[in-house]
C-alpha cells in the first residue's frame, strides 16, 4: 500500500508542476520627442496715416496688409507704411497646430502724453485657425479692426496692451 501511495504522490507531483510551468514574453520601448513648437514676431501690425473728418470709423487691416475704412475715417496723401502683423512658426515638419489671438481689443495711447487711446479688435490670421508646418515652418500674418473717435487727438500711437498670438501643436 504504501509503495501505491507514494506512486499515486509522485503522479500528483508531476502533473502539478507541469500545470504550474510560466511563459513570457518581451517588448520594447520607445519615444520620439519632437521639435517644439517656436514663434517669432517677424512684422509689426502698422494702421498707416489715417485721418478723421470729426465722426467715429474703423480702419480694417486684412492680413495681407491692405486697408479699407468705414465712417469718418479717411486716408490722408501720404498713407504711410501699412503692415499685417507677421509671426514664423516652426516645428516639427508637417505637424499641424491651433492658433489663438487675443479674444480682447488691445491698447494703443499716444506716445506724447498717453492720455489718448484707441482700441484695436476683432484680430483675424492667415492661416485662419489651424497650420500646417511644411517643411518645418509657416507664416501666420494677423490683421484687425482699428476704432478711431470722431475727435481723435493727432500723434503716434502705439500699443500699451501685448499684441499676442499663441500656438500650440494639434
Amino acid at each position: 500500500m504504501k509503495k501505491i501511495n507514494s506512486f499515486i504522490m509522485i503522479i500528483m507531483v508531476a502533473v502539478t508542476t507541469g500545470a504550474m510551468a510560466q511563459e513570457s514574453a518581451t517588448a520594447s520601448s520607445s519615444a520620439t520627442i519632437v521639435a517644439p513648437i517656436g514663434i517669432a514676431q517677424s512684422a509689426d501690425m502698422n494702421f498707416g496715416n489715417v485721418a478723421t473728418n470729426g465722426a467715429a470709423g474703423t480702419v480694417v487691416l486684412t492680413t495681407a496688409g491692405v486697408t479699407s475704412l468705414t465712417g469718418g475715417v479717411i486716408l490722408p496723401a501720404n498713407t504711410g507704411t501699412v503692415t499685417a502683423a507677421a509671426f514664423n512658426v516652426t516645428g516639427e515638419a508637417d505637424y499641424t497646430y491651433t492658433i489663438a489671438l487675443p479674444s480682447s481689443p488691445i491698447t494703443l495711447s499716444d506716445v506724447v502724453t498717453a492720455s489718448n487711446q484707441m482700441t484695436v479688435g476683432n484680430f483675424v490670421s492667415d492661416p485662419i485657425t489651424t497650420g500646417t508646418l511644411t517643411s518645418g515652418e509657416q507664416t501666420v500674418n494677423v490683421g484687425a479692426t482699428l476704432n478711431v473717435k470722431g475727435g481723435q487727438a493727432a500723434g503716434v500711437y502705439t500699443n500699451t496692451t501685448e499684441l499676442t498670438v499663441t500656438v500650440n501643436y494639434n
